[in-house]
């Protein structure tokens, strides 16, 4: 299960896209899920796929170990396509069995929602890959410093959003030792109703919550005991700056919003 989860990992580096400032991937995530939402034809899907293909060249990550981190959202995927070839109808009629028919809106709809999907997860799942905890907390901090006129605690909620993506692995790994000594005990997961099966998740729910709340514990104890007071104080061992190469990815990535929202027009 693990291995099947790309976000909340780290995979350590010193591609192109490792030595880019936390900010400006945080900021081009944003504008990239714009870009999706602007895309509207094949061409402009075909263009995305090609700049993720890029991307994930220039950050030397496998593009294996990508796709096997879509493996937790093909079940949502394929729920989407199922939806839309039932309830999009216009154009052509590609088959009909009674009330029944596939239509080209629908095959077109479900396509473009699958690949939308896709994509916004591939490019979060490589922020993560390439972006250390801490500086994904430096970064975070740093984007929503404004609000701390407002009196927004910024340091701890970007700390907390930090945490809870590092703990994605962690947690999964946890309910992965849950089932496999339930299935030692003659657990089954897999035979029966689906009422049956959810009743036999309650022994692996359980275990995870009490389990999650005891290393949240173990957390907060490790920080008090190494003096963590909060944001205000605070040094930091890197200090963040921005690059040539970091102004350039946010002009690549305005430059792709106005090519697709001319195309889209």
């Amino acid at each position: 299960m693990l291995q099947n989860v790309a976000i909340g990992q780290y995979v350590p580096g010193n591609s192109t896209v490792h030595r880019l400032d936390p900010r400006s991937k945080l900021i081009f995530i944003v504008l990239f899920a714009i870009a999706v939402f602007l895309a509207n034809s094949f061409v402009a899907y075909g263009l995305l796929v090609l700049f993720i293909i890029g991307a994930i060249w220039l950050s030397r990550i496998s593009l294996t170990y990508i796709i096997k981190g879509l493996q937790p959202v093909w079940f949502l995927m394929l729920f989407t396509v199922i939806i839309h070839l039932l309830l999009t109808k216009g154009g052509e009629v590609y088959f009909r069995i009674g009330w029944f028919s596939i239509e080209e809106a629908g095959v077109q709809q479900a396509i473009f929602i699958s690949l939308r999907l896709g994509l916004l997860v591939v490019i979060s799942s490589l922020l993560t890959l390439t972006t250390a905890p801490m500086d994904l907390t430096d970064g975070l901090e740093r984007l929503f410093a404004p609000l701390k006129k407002l009196k927004m605690p910024v340091h701890e909620v970007a700390l907390m959003m930090s945490i809870a993506l590092r703990f994605i692995p962690t947690l999964l790994e946890e309910t992965d030792k849950i089932m496999k000594a339930q299935q030692s005990r003659g657990a089954d997961f897999t035979s029966g109703s689906l009422l049956k099966r959810v009743q036999h998740m309650l022994p692996i729910v359980i275990p995870l919550f009490i389990s999650s709340f005891r290393r949240a514990e173990e957390l907060a104890l490790a920080m008090e005991a190494r003096g963590y007071r909060g944001g205000t104080g605070r040094t930091r061992l890197r200090q963040l700056s921005f690059t040539g190469k970091d102004v350039w990815v946010l002009i690549v990535a305005v430059a792709l919003i106005v090519l697709l929202g001319w195309w889209r027009s």
